[in-house]
Parts: structure tokens; sequence; C-alpha cells
């Protein structure tokens, strides 16, 4: 927005100024400004919520005993750390007319509101109980639902209701409307839910999200580009290019809020953080239209999801746990894996997925 106004009216006169037409230049400023305003805003919120919070957030009575020890009292809400510098720098440096940005934002804000709702009860119910699940599923896939519609509006009319099919070149699967809003909407959703599973351990879910949302930067801009979309056989998608932007801030929010976020944790970053982390790498990956790529992408995510499934249908059906506690980053805490451990190897195999994702873009 910033550029817009004030930089690009004079860049035939100052010759510099053009950088601000380039998607990259750009995506590299949302990354630095980003980290700027997280490292500015975290001490001053951290003592915030400190503040605020007093006994800070109530840990699950289930879970490991070290968590109930070593972790009681450190704040939550810490996803205002990431939240904040996210929209500011996507403000800053976006191209406003650009209707996926604001349909991304959309989800983004509305899942940190819901996020931040859950969190402030059970820091002032002193529970690990939040918004009830039911409110909680209604929000979610309603502001994914439309979401989806949102995007359709916007998209070419070829690709209105179609499911892009990964190896394959252009292959479209027609869902129409109602199909694909229903996908979509799951597609959101599900993310959104996957990220929260995946926030356990300090450090466990920032760097993933990280990881895939640099891999959708390379996808958003690759398929908003009409010469890369035609030389790698991608659907092109006008306009999804300035997503890279918004993904390159929340890449710089998300490594500000790690430097608070590391072992031993300062601050968590709750529902407030996971909810809209993954709505907008959902909501992404739909405009993009890489839904099913985001499933290998965030892998990681899937993975610790299908944990919690396994474990409640066979606790269900035969009283048996598949894990010793799901999700399955705690299983590998109670067979004495150090948290740290844990952590770092759920990076790497993170960036393995990431890396078989963004193989998909050529293998076609």
């Amino acid at each position: 927005m910033f550029h817009y106004l004030f930089l690009l009216p004079h860049a035939d006169q100052i010759a510099v100024l053009r950088l601000f037409k380039y998607l990259t230049f750009r995506s590299g400023g949302a990354v630095l400004t980003a980290i700027f305003i997280a490292f500015w805003i975290g001490p001053r919120l951290i003592a915030w919520l400190k503040v605020k919070q007093g006994k800070g957030q109530p840990i699950r009575s289930d879970g490991p005993q070290r968590h109930i020890v070593e972790k009681q009292g450190t704040p939550t809400m810490g996803g205002l750390l990431i939240l904040v510098p996210v929209v500011v720098s996507t403000l800053l440096w976006a191209d406003l007319s650009d209707a996926y940005v604001w349909i991304v934002l959309l989800v983004t804000v509305s899942y940190g509101l819901l996020g931040f709702a859950d969190d402030y009860l059970k820091v002032t119910k002193r529970s690990s109980d939040g918004v009830s699940g039911r409110i909680r599923l209604i929000v979610e896939f309603g502001v994914a639902f439309l979401a989806t519609w949102l995007v359709m509006q916007v998209e070419d009319p070829n690709l209105r209701g179609m499911l892009a099919v990964p190896f394959f070149k252009s292959t479209l699967v027609p869902l129409g409307i109602l199909g694909f809003v229903l996908v979509g909407g799951i597609v959101i959703a599900g993310a959104a839910n996957a990220v929260n599973f995946t926030d356990g351990l300090d450090g466990l879910a920032i760097m993933p999200v990280m990881i895939a949302a640099a891999a959708f930067v390379l996808i958003a801009y690759f398929v908003g580009n009409e010469k890369f979309a035609d030389y790698l056989k991608l659907d092109y998608v006008r306009d999804t290019g300035e997503l890279a932007v918004f993904l390159s801030a929340l890449i710089g929010a998300g490594l500000g809020f790690l430097w608070y976020n590391a072992p031993p944790a300062m601050v968590f970053m709750g529902d407030t953080g996971s909810l809209p982390l993954g709505g907008a790498l959902g909501a992404v990956a739909v405009a993009a239209k890489h839904e099913i790529v985001l499933a290998v992408v965030g892998g990681l995510f899937v993975l610790e999801t299908v944990s919690v499934i396994v474990q409640v249908i066979s606790f269900k059906l035969t009283g048996k746990r598949v894990f010793r506690m799901a999700p399955i980053h705690h299983h590998f805490e109670q067979l004495g894996w150090k948290e740290p451990t844990i952590v770092i190897r759920f990076w790497i195999i993170a960036v393995v997925l990431a890396l078989v994702g963004l193989a998909t873009l050529k293998l076609r």
C-alpha cells in the first residue's frame, strides 16, 4: 500500500523506486518488515501477557508430567506476535487491489480472532476447555466456505469449480460450485486444525509452517506467472503471485516468533497463532489450485492429525490405544525422546516433505 501511494508515482523520476514494481523485491521487504515488527513488539507483548494472564496457559492434566512442571506459567496468545507483523507487513508491501490478498487476510484474521477467543476463555476460566467444539467448527467451516466461494468469484471461469491433480499436465477434475466449496472448506479448516494439533512443543509448529510457507512462496509465484506456469505445465492462476508477499510476511513473522518460542519458550502461540497459520496455508493452496500438494508439503501436519484420529477410533472401538499418547509428538515424549530431539527431527521431516511437494511442479 505504502509503495503504491508514495513511491511508485515517482518511479519515472527516481530509477531506484522501480524496484518496488518487482514482486521479489517486495517479498523480501515483507520478510524484513515482519521480522522487525516482531522483534519490536515481542518483549512488550510478552510482558503484557504475563501481567494479564498471571499463571499463564492451563496445561492439560493428562499430558506429559514434565509439561505440567516445566511449562506451567508460560503465557499463551503469542500468536499475536505473528498476526500483527503479518497483517501490517502485508498491508505495507502487497498490491491491495489483488482480491486474493484480501481473501487470505480474511481467513487469517477471522481464525486469529477465533483462536484468541478460545485462548482467552481457557485463561480466564483456568481450564483447558475454550470455545465449544460445535461453535468452533461452525465458525471455521463458515469462514472456509465463504473464502472458497470468494476465490471462485475471482478466478478465471475455465478454472472455476476445478480441482487440480499433481503429477499430470493440466489435469482438472470438475467438482462444480458446491463440490469445490466443500473441498476448499475442508482444506482450509482441516489445515487450521492440523497445525493446531502440531502445536505442542516449543518451536514444533512454527518451523514446519515457515517451511510450508516457503514452498508455497515458489508455488504462488510460479502459478501466478504466465511464463513460468507454461514452462512447468501448471494451470496459470492470474494474480496469485501477489500471495508470495503475504507468505513472505508470514515467514518473517514466524522467525520473529521463533526467537521467543525457542526452548525454553517465553510464550506459546496458542490457538491465536495455530488456527490462522494453518488456515492461511489452506487458503493459499485453494487460491493457487494446489490443494492436494498442500497435503504433501504439510505432510507433518497430516501425520499429527491422523495420529489423533487413529487414537480416538481405536480407543472407541477396542478400548486400546495405538500410541502412548496423541498427537504423535507426545508419543515420542512418552518413549523417552528429549523435546529438542523430537522438534528437530520433525523439522527435518517437514523439509523433506516440502521438497517432495515442490518436485510435483516439474514431475508432470
